[in-house]
Order: C-alpha cells, then structure tokens, then sequence
C-alpha cells in the first residue's frame, strides 16, 4: 500500500497519453533499454468496479505507463523483440479467424512456472523478488548486483525470481530480467537448478509481453485493477501465444473469480493486509474441474525487528495458500544474522507452527519452537 501510494503522487503529472504503440510502427533496433514499473495494487476494470482508493490510484499507474511504453516505442524497440511482438500479433489474427469461436483457448495443463510454485498441501513456496529502490530507513543501503543476489535466492530455497523491472520506482531494467536469467542458467544441471525468472512490470501493451520473452523470462505479471476484464483476458493469450505464464493480481474476491473466468491459472492477492484478508478474497473460488490455480499471497514488509512477514507466510500457508510473494522484507538492514534475504526464505519455508513458535523464538515446547531463523540457516 506504500509503494502503490507514492505512486500517486509521482503519476498525478504523468503524461494522460492512452494510445500505446505496438500495432503498424517501424523502428530502428536498440539496445536492451526501459523503465517500465510494477505496483501490483490498482484500478477497476470494464466488468468490475472497485470501492477502495486503488482505483482512482490505478488510472495514474495505467496512464503513466501507457506514455513510458510509447516513448520506449518512439526511441527503437530492437530487432529481436519487433520479432516476438510480431508472433504475438499473428497469433491473434489466427485466433480471430478461426470459426470455432467457443474453443477456449484457457490451458488446462499446469506449465512449468505454476508446477514450480505448487507443491503439496501444507507446504508454501516463495517467489523472491528483486529490486533496487526500497522506501523507508529500514533496509539496506545498497542492494547489490543480479549476480550476487540470484544465488542466494536460488540457495536458500525460493522458487522462482522476480524481477521489478522500473527505473523510478524498482530501480530494475528488462536488462535486469536478463542478467538473473543469465545467472540461474549457469546452474543448469546443478542441485537446486536454474529456478523461473518473472518479469514484473505494469503491462499495458503487448509490446512489454514480447520484451518479457526477449529477456528470457517464463512469466509475466498483469494487474486485473489497472486493465480491466477485457485486457486480462488478452494478456493473458498474448503470452500463452509465445510459451509465457501469467501471475494475474487482484484486489478482491470478484476481481479473483473474473481473473479465474478469463483463463488465470496463477494468482496473486496484492494491497490487502493480513492473512485472513487475503485468504477471503481466494476462499470462495469457483474454478473448473478440469483445471488447478497457483494462489499467491503478497508479503508487505512490516517497519519492525519483528520478523512478522516470515510469521504471515505461515498463515498464508496454513490457509491454503500455495505460494508467497516476498518483495522489501528481503532487504531488511541486515544487522542481525536472520536478517538477510536468504535466511527469510528458508524461514519462510520452515514447517514451524504460529501456534507454538514465533519467528524470533529461541526455545520452548511444541512443534516448530526449537526453530528459530538463526537455526534456519544451518
């Protein structure tokens, strides 16, 4: 909820541009170049309203990156992504002239992002985010490089990186996104192995899809709140048409069900605080016997010593959720010993119960209350 206000005031002088740039242009080629961001709380869409603040917050999320992506356009997309966005737009004329227009095109086969975030009841995985611009006095001063952080994602148990691709508000490019993919890759026929990179941006135009794909990434992150029923669905198809995934964010229960009747498989509950919050907006789901959804809690970090994020990702766990979104609370100042991205995922993972043991807990009875995250690291 911080980040996405101070996204406000930065965007209240954004550009109002709304037509974005991926249908009949020609460019030069670039290099690899951007500075798209990703708040992944937002605004309402065509078949859904929203009462809450975010909404009038997502119409400067939405504009502001409609003219950041038509200045990105302006200044010479390269070759190797005018190519994938040509995919894009190809398999859409493909489907739009297809003469079954009832087959739906939702894929009821988990791909490798959503199997590599679902594991077994009673367990929750962990996407790692990366980022270099952090709000707050709390954390690090300096966040070091893709190449020094990546592993230690990778070993200490996350399944799956993010990359919040932003100058402004991330501090990350789509160059980041392939500097991680670049690093995981050097794993390959290692224990643990490369893990899936995410490429975190507010898309609003197909032409951010085929950047994605361009930097190496398995999925993609689209905002229901930002743009609407109608996108989603299309975002959704765009980046099935060039083997990406989809993490669709949402708000609330009716966003939930409307991203679930587009064809999500993923979802992430963003800007809605406490496990048994954002354990409502997921608790009443109809999905499809034929098909299974990944749900994703997003962790907000607390301003305290507390640890109490590795404590919500318990409750996350134990409410059913299959996976936590881990962004800030990665980079606390690191004065402790627990305090460091890797020891808060293992934690995170660690079968301690919240019934019998806190996070900072260093001895007592019951399951879990041996474990404390000093422990973890071992």
């Amino acid at each position: 909820m911080a980040r996405i206000a101070s996204l406000a005031l930065a965007l209240v002088v954004a550009s109002t541009v709304t037509t974005t740039c991926t249908h009949g242009f020609s460019v030069p080629q670039t290099h690899r170049q951007s500075k798209p961001y990703g708040a992944r709380s937002t605004t309402s869409s065509s078949s859904s309203s929203s009462s809450t603040a975010l909404g009038a917050i997502g119409v400067f999320v939405r504009k502001a990156k409609e003219a950041e992506v038509r200045k990105y356009c302006e200044s010479g997309p390269s070759q190797s992504v005018l190519a994938i966005l040509d995919q894009i737009k190809d398999a859409r004329q493909a489907s739009s002239s297809s003469s079954s227009t009832t087959t739906s095109t939702t894929s009821t086969t988990p791909g490798p992002l959503q199997t590599a975030l679902t594991k077994r009841r009673g367990t929750i995985t962990v996407i790692a985010e990366y980022k270099r611009n952090l709000t707050g006095t709390a954390y690090l001063s300096e966040i070091p490089p893709p190449q020094i952080l990546s592993p230690v994602f990778r070993e200490f148990g996350a399944s799956a990186v993010a990359v919040y691709a932003d100058v402004q508000f991330g501090g990350c490019t789509y160059d980041d996104v392939y500097d991680v993919v670049a690093e995981q890759n050097e794993a390959a026929g290692e224990v643990p192995g490369p893990l899936p990179v995410i490429s975190s941006d507010v898309v609003v135009d197909e032409i951010q899809i085929a950047r994605a794909k361009d930097s190496g990434a398995i999925g993609i992150v689209v905002t229901y709140n930002v743009v609407g029923h109608d996108k989603v669905r299309q975002f959704i198809q765009d980046a099935a048409s060039i083997g990406l995934e989809t993490i669709v964010n949402v708000g609330n229960e009716e966003e939930a069900q409307n991203a679930i009747n587009v064809g999500a498989n993923i979802i992430s509950v963003v800007g809605v605080n406490g496990a048994d919050s954002k354990y409502k907006v997921i608790s009443s789901l109809s999905i499809p016997e034929d098909r299974t959804v990944c749900t994703i809690a997003n962790i907000s970090a607390k301003g305290n010593k507390a640890l109490e994020e590795v404590e919500e990702a318990w409750m996350c766990r134990d409410a059913g959720f299959n996976c936590v979104w881990v962004s800030d609370a990665l980079y606390k100042s690191g004065n402790d010993p627990v305090e460091h991205p890797g020891a808060i995922i293992n934690s995170m993972r660690a079968k301690s119960s919240v019934k019998y043991a806190s996070p900072k807990a260093r001895s007592g009875k019951g399951e879990g209350a041996k474990e404390y995250l000093g422990d973890l690291l071992m």
